[in-house]
């Protein structure tokens, strides 16, 4: 029988995480703070500990893995590297399909690769306690099964309309000793602020995120965590990339593009960075960040010193983005409502080294209906825009001929997410049109900086 899939040994897992500032042509601007001035150690301090913060500003190319991190990656990783034949075969393309199952950690999803290094450097650094947001869940059940490995209390606010829509994945956050609390709350300024202004506001990974950073930055016992953006986020992500790598050496085989959705951008950065690397010392391989076409950050946003989120209460950072109190539509992939994007997935798009494409909300539960009936795994909602351009690409491949090698980033499964397929199913389900005036108007109130 063909291999279906391509296995590492536990000691062939990373040892180090690839840093991708090293290969960049050019430097990473800078976050600001309100006054346009470079932000300082001090100031991040407030919310990160020490040794998060010095993976955030590192320069390295390699940061190593401490062996503690290593051994609660070993409960499920390395993870395997699938070949999509019986896809391959619906679709009757030439193309060959991989994909790295990242829905086989403990929380489903590729979020723990920074969890676990988020709740161990905290630990490591005295922090008792942590805040942080989450949009679909998936992250925020990453950090309370990595926080329960380091005995670290969690507060996670979680975006009202996914709080709602998944009580599942609230009660996988709760299971692992979590405290829930919907965004936005009466427990923040930044929550107050938004319900006074609409009682039945939806919330967004922006104001969740306010939320979770005004509290950090108010306790002296508690330390922020985050989910996507920033570049320490991405750093432990690349785990997935570095795997495959090995993976595809194994069986003589190099992909000509690599896919993955793309939120905040730590989906696209794991799978897509360690390629990077290669692309910067001259292999020919193409880069595509997917995103929803209601909240098209990377394809429409505007490239611009912003926010990270809704109130204010972060650095400033150069990225793409769609203003920092403009509030997405309450689509589906939840962990991709966000209104920026990482400043290095920016910078690497604004400089042309990657690609982005937006993909509307049915067509992306068709792929994923489809990929489901020929592989069987059922993909998150987010995994559904990486599979919906990949399907597109070997429908391509079947016009033209060409046997190209697609791989894409399985970032997690829809186990939670049944709900938004019943609707689908039933013909509920609708796409939501770019909200360009809301857009308009929030690029408008953008900081100025300079």
């Amino acid at each position: 029988m063909a291999a279906h899939k391509v296995l590492l040994e536990e000691s062939e897992m990373p040892t180090h995480w690839y840093n991708v500032v090293a290969d960049m042509p050019n430097p990473p601007s800078p976050p600001l703070g309100p006054d346009g001035k470079p932000v300082g150690p001090e100031q991040m301090l407030q919310i990160f500990s020490m040794p998060i913060l010095e993976q955030e500003m590192s320069p390295e190319r390699w940061i190593p893995i401490p062996e503690p991190v290593r051994e609660i990656y070993a409960l499920w990783r390395p993870s395997p590297l699938c070949r999509a034949e019986r896809l391959e075969q619906a679709l009757g393309t030439p193309a060959k399909i991989y994909y790295k199952n990242e829905s086989v950690s403990p929380a489903g999803s590729h979020k723990p690769n920074s969890a676990v290094a988020q709740a161990y450097f905290n630990k490591q650094a005295g922090i008792k306690r942590m805040t942080t947001e989450t949009g679909a869940g998936q992250w925020g059940s990453a950090l309370a099964f990595a926080t329960q490995m380091f005995e670290v209390e969690l507060r996670i606010y979680m975006v009202k309309i996914s709080y709602e829509q998944k009580p599942f994945r609230r009660s996988m956050m709760q299971t692992w000793g979590a405290e829930v609390i919907a965004s936005p709350s009466n427990l923040t300024q930044a929550g107050r602020n938004a319900l006074e202004r609409d009682p039945g506001n939806p919330g967004s990974l922006g104001l969740a995120i306010s939320e979770a950073v005004e509290e950090a930055a108010g306790r002296e016992d508690t330390k922020y965590g985050l989910g996507s953006v920033l570049n320490h986020v991405l750093l432990h992500q690349t785990v997935i990339g570095l795997e495959a790598k090995k993976q595809f050496e194994k069986i003589n085989v190099y992909p000509d593009m690599v896919f993955a959705p793309c939120g905040g951008g730590s989906n696209f950065a794991g799978v897509a960075f360690p390629f990077f690397a290669d692309k910067a010392a001259g292999k020919k391989i193409r880069l595509v960040a997917v995103e929803p076409s209601s909240c098209p950050t990377l394809t429409k946003g505007h490239y611009a010193y912003d926010f990270g989120d809704e109130s204010g209460y972060t650095p400033i950072m150069l990225m793409y983005t769609l203003g920092h109190d403009f509030m997405p539509p309450s689509i589906h992939a939840g962990g991709l409502r966000y209104h920026g994007d990482s400043p290095l997935v920016s910078q690497l798009l604004k400089e042309g080294f990657i690609e982005a494409l937006a993909v509307p909300q049915v067509a992306t539960f068709a792929a994923g209906v489809q990929f489901a009936r020929a592989e069987g795994i059922i993909p998150a909602p987010e995994s559904n825009h990486a599979i919906r351009a990949v399907i597109d690409e070997a429908l391509n491949c079947k016009k033209t001929g060409e046997p190209k090698v697609l791989f894409f980033n399985l970032s997690g499964h829809g186990h939670f997410d049944m709900a938004s397929y019943d609707r689908y199913l039933a013909g509920k389900l609708e796409d939501y049109d770019y909200p360009e005036a809301e857009i308009k108007a929030a690029l408008e109130r953008l900081p100025k900086v300079g």
